[in-house]
């Protein structure tokens, strides 16, 4: 004679139970995500930092061969459409293990030349911030004489100078409302009053003042950083004391308006990295630079020799 237990042992969840246990699961990712992306960005924010010590001693480097610094960008001729030649970026190639590549550019032909399509289209870490939405990708800039070519995106930009919006160091016919004094290390150089700067033109001190810093943004993406797109604004800026230059929307900068309008945003700085913007000043540190910052005094550290004592916060 057989018995059974009148008490079955139960093996499964009551869907009470799992949709208790799936809330929990839910709520532990909840509480999890944020602290994965943050340990992320720390990962990022930390090598674009190493990213831009790496051009500090490549800009040393240089100016221990040339005596001098890198132009900002060659352009000869004036506004608007004038074809230009090499970059900051791309006279430092050779200093950032990227010899090969440098050997792939005809300095004496244009930037936009057909011969320099492969290092317009060449994609590079050296130049590029992790934290980018999209990094290191094919676009057509907006503007200029290369805007119906592509090049390849990018995140540091030299700093041409200080600007009240009236003009800027990017070419030569802009700069000319502007006082000397207000120059930058990384200016356009036009065969005319603008030429190559050294690190004895840097009187302001070279840990005041800034040399290469982060432009990006979410909107508008062909006004993006190109690293290896010379003309004006797509791989250096300026300074100006105005906050919305340091947002990471063009399209918003714009909307907002201001001295310059949108050539001030053209001109401006921006990041993804929560609240902060890399800067790499002439003495090869780098700062984290807040983007609630004195806007006055973020604008006078971008002067080699402008004599404003300002000291980087």
């Amino acid at each position: 004679m057989f018995f059974f237990s009148q008490h079955r042992r139960r093996v499964a969840f009551t869907l009470v139970e799992l949709l208790v246990t799936i809330a929990i699961i839910g709520l532990l990712i909840a509480l999890l995500l944020p602290a994965v992306q943050a340990a992320r960005e720390a990962a990022r924010r930390i090598q674009c930092t190493n990213n831009l010590k790496q051009l500090g001693l490549a800009f040393q480097n240089y100016h221990d061969t040339w005596q001098k610094f890198p132009a900002g960008g060659i352009s000869y001729g004036l506004c608007c459409n004038t074809p230009s030649y090499e970059s900051w970026t791309i006279s430092l190639l050779p200093y950032l293990e990227q010899q090969p590549l440098a050997a792939r550019y005809n300095f004496n032909a244009y930037n936009e030349a057909p011969e320099n399509k492969f290092v317009r289209e060449h994609k590079t870490q050296n130049y590029t911030c992790p934290s980018e939405l999209e990094p290191n990708i094919l676009l057509k800039p907006e503007s200029g004489p290369g805007n119906t070519m592509e090049y390849r995106t990018g995140t540091y930009r030299g700093v041409g100078g200080k600007s009240d919006g009236t003009g800027w160091w990017s070419i030569y016919q802009d700069y000319v409302t502007l006082p000397m004094d207000w120059r930058g290390v990384l200016h356009v150089v036009d065969g005319r009053e603008l030429t190559y700067e050294g690190i004895a033109n840097v009187t302001d001190g070279t840990s005041n003042t800034w040399l290469v810093g982060e432009y990006s943004t979410k909107s508008t993406p062909r006004r993006r950083t190109f690293w290896a797109y010379t003309y004006r604004s797509y791989n250096r800026s300026d300074c100006t004391n105005q906050p919305r230059t340091l947002w990471n929307d063009y399209t918003r900068c714009v909307t907002q308006g201001g001295p310059g309008m949108e050539l001030a945003c053209a001109h401006g700085w921006g990041s993804f990295h929560p609240g902060i913007i890399n800067f790499l000043l002439v003495d090869g540190s780098v700062r984290p630079v807040q983007t609630n910052i004195d806007m006055n005094i973020f604008a006078d550290v971008a002067t080699i020799s402008g004599g404003e004592n300002r000291q980087v916060p």
